[in-house]
């Protein structure tokens, strides 16, 4: 863990209930627009994809927005995409050689930096002139300007300001997300949501499943913790810390917002969340996303 994550160590409990957002795709409709127009098209850019662009960014929407790996760390995402390209036939008759990223693959699999891009220049430090890592830093050096660029003036979704506002001096309140710190801070002051959140936790301060656990710290009581994600990652994470785990459903966000506001946030106060209400929600919330392509049914 970096000093990035210096500041969730530091969080202290102002109340009895802990509650994690995700950011992208979840308090904001931001998920589309950062995928569609910022990484993919960097994707085929900068990994020669170009032959055979039309598989790449079906490929890559399926991973990132349209699957059970939707929401994925930017790294383990590429990689995928590149794993599922390679196997693909009409991919294969085209001849086009699609990138094995052992190099990327290495740096995945270490713990010893976080998976940004940050810890991708200190990880280069020990593995120098790597070219494939070289590239790497240049593809997400170009979305993070794109995103940059592009991505500006998305309000939260409806229901999230309402949520947040409804949930202030009743719960601490932190966002835990796999974005970078400095657009998350972008997006968040844009709109005036900062004021509601105690932390707010990228890519650079570790997993989601760590930010919960420093945040929480063994201070909360495990029904006492509430993670607010769009995806399976963001369940994980909850699971890893056995904390409790509200979907918000992709393609059905506001509904999801407006049931929380309305149905489900007193429903966690009160202690009957968890059990059969939340079993209900999450197996409607698996529904919405597949784990098998669908060139490949």
């Amino acid at each position: 863990m970096s000093d990035a994550a210096q500041p969730l160590r530091d969080f202290r409990p102002r109340h009895e209930f802990l509650i994690g957002i995700d950011s992208d795709g979840c308090a904001f409709d931001t998920m589309e627009i950062k995928h569609k127009e910022c990484f993919i098209p960097n994707i085929i850019l900068h990994w020669n994809l170009q032959p055979v662009s039309k598989y790449a960014r079906q490929a890559a929407e399926f991973v990132n927005l349209y699957s059970t790996w939707r929401g994925t760390n930017r790294w383990p995402a590429l990689v995928m995409v590149f794993d599922l390209l390679r196997e693909r036939e009409e991919v294969i008759r085209r001849g086009v050689t699609i990138p094995q990223a052992n190099a990327l693959r290495a740096f995945i699999q270490q713990d010893r930096y976080p998976h940004s891009d940050s810890g991708l220049k200190a990880y280069m430090a020990e593995h120098p002139g790597d070219p494939e890592l070289e590239r790497a830093l240049a593809w997400t050096t170009a979305v993070n300007r794109a995103i940059a660029e592009m991505v500006h003036g998305v309000p939260p979704f409806p229901y999230v300001r309402e949520s947040l506002q409804a949930l202030q001096g009743r719960a601490d309140m932190i966002v835990v997300s796999a974005t970078p710190t400095a657009a998350l801070h972008q997006e968040w002051s844009e709109h005036d949501l900062t004021q509601y959140v105690s932390v707010i936790a990228g890519q650079e301060m570790g997993k989601k499943a760590q930010h919960l656990a420093l945040a929480s710290g063994g201070r909360y009581a495990p029904d006492h913790i509430l993670m607010i994600g769009d995806a399976p990652g963001d369940m994980q994470a909850a699971r890893a810390n056995q904390a409790l785990f509200y979907p918000i459903i992709p393609g059905d966000e506001e509904a999801s917002w407006q049931r929380f506001y309305e149905e489900a946030m007193e429903r966690f106060f009160a202690g009957t969340y968890a059990g059969e209400y939340e079993a209900g929600l999450i197996a409607e919330f698996e529904q919405h996303l597949p784990s098998t392509p669908p060139w490949k049914r």
